[in-house]
């Protein structure tokens, strides 16, 4: 599966846009904010919720909500720039542009292809927590591995047979799994006790503002809009509708499912089950069919979601090498024409799912994405005389930004130091490997002007 010259991936939670010309038809409003939409809420709502929910307990709903307007802030960057600067590239277009052609834009590229490997990771793994749901009776812990392996296993596969293979009946899944979590606000909120929302239950604020850090992994993906801004009719006016209606969609989606979960389930139940909490919050009002046909979503929908990260993964890897930001081993053949890339971004994948369990692939995830967000930002402020944007509300994104990237380290430091220290190491390796194969390797970035699309 070699990429092809005018081949490009918008890639992210559970949804794949293929344009295999650039004459095709362009994209319209809706179609736009169903790339949004569908790439926010595609596997995140049904891996993360949990832990969301284990720090904020029945306040969670809220920090979907806190998680979303720091999202939407985030947002005007990406409008200003993906409209002045239309390329498939996205946020690797925008760093370059704002950081120019060296260490800091390659470091901050390496992250973001990182960022995807943290987001297989976690896929992977919820994929078999609910896999295992469907086989109480077996050692579940030993199913767990045997599950989230083969998975990846079997998309890199997928991969290798071809793209045809790979994004046929993404979008169609994406319909699917949004039917059933209507589905499932409209019906549960018929059964919700009210006595298990009551405020006097919340947790400190401080535990809100935390679980808001991991949970901002649940809004990444409306950067696909800009992915996709080639193919749009007028760009400039738009990419902004479509980026902040996608927000606010998701924002009122999410609350609603915490609001549904929390009211059906209640804080423990929710924390007994944390790794498949969605299908346990349909068995109550139900019963084991709720709980199937939830289990079966949160399945095709991480199984979609692994399905087209893994191959734009493998894609941006082969992007990144053939522009100089990773080493040339990265866009070499190998088997039936498949590049080296796909198979070291299984290879990481499969690592971080082996060895970290689920809340610790989420926080990583999150502290790598709050990262690219805030150096797109920057690189907005350097970009703004051509955007036109304003300065005060990009300040307040990158402060934003900054706040949740704090609050996200300082919960890691008291909770979790291994994954403080996995992240600090990561981020310092990304940057490190860049300066090495710039200036001792001697591979330099391309400019602008020399490069194609892969």
């Amino acid at each position: 599966m070699a990429p092809t010259k005018s081949y490009f991936v918008v890639l992210d939670f559970g949804i794949m846009k293929t344009n295999t010309s650039g004459k095709g038809k362009p994209i319209g409003l809706v179609a736009a904010i169903s790339i949004g939409i569908g790439g926010m809420i595609g596997a995140g709502i049904f891996s993360i919720f949990g832990v969301g929910a284990q720090i904020a307990g029945n306040a969670v709903y809220l920090s979907f909500i806190i998680a979303g307007v720091v999202a939407l802030f985030c947002a005007y960057s990406y409008a200003k720039l993906g409209s002045t600067f239309p390329s498939a590239g996205g946020p690797v277009e925008f760093l370059v542009r704002g950081f120019g052609s060296g260490t800091i834009s390659g470091g901050f590229n390496i992250l973001l292809w990182v960022g995807y490997i943290f987001a297989l990771a976690l896929y992977a793994r919820a994929f078999a927590s609910y896999a295992v749901t469907f086989f109480p009776n077996l050692n579940t812990s030993v199913l767990l591995y045997i599950f989230m392996n083969v998975i990846i296993v079997v998309f890199v596969l997928v991969d290798i047979i071809g793209a045809k293979a790979v994004g046929r009946s993404e979008i169609l899944i994406v319909g699917v799994k949004l039917a059933i979590l209507v589905l499932f606000i409209i019906v549960g909120s018929i059964f919700i006790k009210p006595a298990l929302l009551t405020a006097s239950q919340w947790p400190s604020s401080s535990n809100i503002l935390f679980a808001a850090g991991i949970l901002f992994l649940g809004y990444e993906g409306f950067g696909l809009i800009t992915n996709a801004t080639e193919d749009m009719t007028e760009p400039k006016k738009m990419l902004p509708k479509a980026i902040y209606l996608s927000i606010i969609i998701v924002i009122a989606i999410y609350a609603l499912i915490a609001f549904t979960v929390l009211g059906n389930l209640g804080v423990d139940k929710i924390i007994e089950a944390k790794d498949y909490a969605l299908a346990a919050a349909a068995k109550p009002f139900l019963g084991n069919i709720g709980f199937g046909v939830m289990a079966i979503a949160a399945l095709f929908s991480t199984a979609s979601a692994i399905n087209a990260t893994l191959y734009g993964g493998a894609n941006i890897s082969y992007v990144l090498a053939k522009n100089g930001q990773l080493p040339i081993q990265f866009n070499r053949r190998t088997w039936h024409g498949s590049t080296e890339g796909l198979f070291i971004t299984a290879v990481l994948v499969l690592i971080f799912a082996n060895f970290f369990q689920l809340g610790g692939i989420a926080m990583l995830g999150s502290a790598a994405f709050l990262i690219i967000y805030g150096s797109v930002n920057i690189a907005h402020l350097k970009l703004c005389k051509e955007t036109g944007g304003n300065k005060y509300i990009i300040l307040a994104s990158t402060l934003l930004i900054l706040l949740a990237f704090i609050l996200l380290i300082y919960y890691l430091s008291k909770h979790s130091m291994t994954t403080l220290i996995t992240l600090i190491i990561v981020v310092c390796l990304c940057f490190l490997a860049e300066l090495i194969l710039q200036k001792i390797v001697g591979r330099k970035m391309l400019s602008k002007s020399s490069q194609t699309k892969p």
